[in-house]
Parts: structure tokens; C-alpha cells; sequence
């Protein structure tokens, strides 16, 4: 499937296409794995997810802006659903995206943005993750994660197992709390592992060191039942208390894999992404798990969306785009 994840990652990255699915709102399955367009519409889906007994780390959709203008509104959007998440008293957690709130316009700017977020997120007891993005965001992610390590016990990161700077990372920020992915951009070889059997066992391994070496808290961020499964076998073995990690998986995905885990007395955290920057989001999941293309498939055969206009038109056509490739 390696050129169909390519199609996934090429349709996430036009600009075309990502405009016009804002006209248009949550369509062609997205709303099955988007908790919602608005702050109020998110927090509903995080109180039925916090009623089944798992918590939510929000994810306020949008990256790579390049406009002061768009990043503080990104910004003022993620403050609200902080302080929204605080006035309802639901059990959340925050996922930033430094390139979403300026880190590609001003170094100095993104760490003012961040800041004011870890800063509002304390003063609700709540954790703030840092993703990681792509390749060329590294430097300068690890740069900010550093800064804000130093001020704040509330923030902590994210390590993709698939780049070869991961092992180095896990030790650095053994006594911190890391989210745990393969990783969903697509890197060059000379930067990244390029083969599933590689990334998986890379990000086994990484797990395992980070919950036996230092203090620092672990998500483990998969779908892959066999991983879990592997992972959890490793914590019995070690004694590791549940109380030092996690089961992460995004809002959506494998429902019935979370409820048994929630079962068996593991932590479930759930990644649910909201707002209306959904395209690029929506496609890169399908970039990661192609089966799941059948969201698509259904949506355009029942949606409303064929009379809506020159607006949908692009979404429309990346839909039926992805059919054709799928089938090939």
C-alpha cells in the first residue's frame, strides 16, 4: 500500500482541496473521527467519552500557518476550549501543534503563543503535549519542549518511532511524559525508517525503555493490537503500575479495543481533533490505515454534499479520487 499512502499524504497537502472543505463542514466520514467544528459541539463528545470511562486529549485541527493573524486566532480557539474544559469539569488534556500557532512566521513568537497556552492549561491542572510534526519542525520543536521543560511540569512530548533520533530522545526525556508513534509524515530514508516491520519494532523497543528507564509517564499511541498486546505482556513481566502509562488511540478508531482495555483496567486516552481545518487530518489517517477508506466510500453515496455547489466540488472529486485509487 506505500502509493496509496502517497495519494493520502499528497491530497492532505493541498491547499485547494483544504479550503474548500471548510465551506462546506464535517463531510465524506469525517465526522467519524472529528469530534466536532466547535468548542461546544467537542466538549458534548469528550463527556461521552469520559461517561465510558476514558479520558481525551483535544487536538485544535490546523498546522503550518504562516500568518500572525491565523496563528493567534489558533491560539485564542485552543485558550477557549482550555477554559471550556475547565468550566465543564471533564477530564482532558491539550495537543499542540507548535506550526499552527506561529512556529513557521517567528521563533520567538511560537514560544510567546505556547507559553500563554502551558500557562492557562496549569492553571486548570491540565497537561499540554507538544506533537511533533514533520521533519523540518524538529530543531526547533525540541528547542521549545526544552524551554518549557524548564518552567513548567505540566507539558511533555511526542517521539515518532520511524526517525532514527528517536532512541536518543526516549533517554533525554526519560523522566518526562512522551507520547509514543510510529509517525504519520512521510520522511526521507535518510532521516527515517520507510518499513512498517521496522517502525513497529522501533517503537516496541522505545516504548519499553521509557517505561522501565527514569519516572516520566508513557502513552502509547497504536491501533496495533498485536503492539499492545506485546507491550502489556512486557508490563506484567516488569510490575509496571498502571498508573504509569497509558493506551492512546485516536477518537473514532478501534472503539471496541478501547472499551475492553477500559475493561481490563488500563488507562484509555482518546485523541480527539476538532475545528474546521479537518481535510488534512482526515486524509492522513487514511494515509496510515487505507481500509479505512470505506469512510469515504459511504459518506459520498448518502451525502447532502451533491447539492451544495462549486463549494464541495473539491472535496467531492478528492473522494471519488481516492476511490479510483483504492480500486486500482
Amino acid at each position: 500500500m506505500p502509493l496509496l499512502r502517497d495519494v493520502f499524504i499528497a491530497l492532505s497537502e493541498n491547499d485547494a482541496l483544504n479550503d474548500a472543505s471548510k465551506k462546506v463542514g464535517l463531510k465524506f466520514g469525517a465526522n467519524k473521527v472529528v469530534g466536532g467544528i466547535t468548542v461546544e459541539e467537542t466538549i458534548e463528545r469528550i463527556k461521552d467519552i469520559n461517561a465510558q470511562g476514558m479520558s481525551v486529549s483535544f487536538d485544535n485541527l490546523g498546522e503550518f500557518i504562516t500568518e500572525r493573524s491565523d496563528a493567534l486566532e489558533e491560539k485564542k480557539l485552543i485558550l477557549e476550549m482550555i477554559q471550556a474544559i475547565g468550566d465543564n469539569d471533564v477530564d482532558a488534556s491539550a495537543s499542540i501543534k507548535l506550526t499552527q500557532i506561529g512556529l513557521h512566521i517567528d521563533y520567538d513568537f511560537c514560544l510567546e503563543n505556547v507559553r500563554e497556552i502551558v500557562q492557562a492549561a496549569k492553571a486548570q491542572g491540565m497537561f499540554v503535549n507538544i506533537d511533533m510534526e514533520n521533519q523540518d519542525s524538529y530543531d526547533d520543536t525540541i528547542r521549545i519542549v526544552d524551554t518549557l521543560i524548564e518552567e513548567f511540569d505540566n507539558v511533555g512530548t511526542v517521539l515518532q518511532s520511524y526517525l532514527f533520533t528517536a532512541k536518543d530522545d526516549v533517554y533525554k526525556y526519560k523522566d518526562n511524559r512522551i507520547r509514543f508513534v510510529k509517525g504519520a509524515y512521510k520522511e526521507s530514508p535518510q532521516v527515517a525508517l520507510q518499513e512498517k516491520p521496522d517502525i513497529d519494532k522501533a517503537l516496541e523497543l522505545l516504548i519499553r525503555l521509557h517505561l522501565t528507564n527514569g519516572s516520566g509517564f508513557t502513552s502509547i499511541a497504536t491501533h496495533d493490537h498485536n503492539i499492545i498486546e506485546k507491550i502489556i505482556e512486557f508490563i506484567k513481566e516488569n510490575d509496571i503500575p498502571n498508573d504509569q502509562f497509558e493506551f492512546q488511540m485516536l477518537f473514532g478508531f478501534r472503539k471496541e479495543l478501547q472499551k475492553e482495555l477500559v475493561e481490563r483496567g488500563y488507562n484509555v486516552c482518546v485523541y480527539i481533533p476538532f475545528g474546521s481545518d479537518w481535510y488534512a487530518y482526515f486524509m492522513r489517517r487514511l494515509a496510515e490505515r487505507p481500509q479505512n477508506i470505506n469512510l469515504v466510500i459511504k459518506s459520498i453515496t448518502k451525502s447532502p454534499a451533491f447539492t451544495t455547489g462549486a463549494a464541495a466540488a473539491g472535496t467531492i472529486a478528492a473522494g471519488f479520487a481516492l476511490l479510483k485509487v483504492f480500486k486500482k
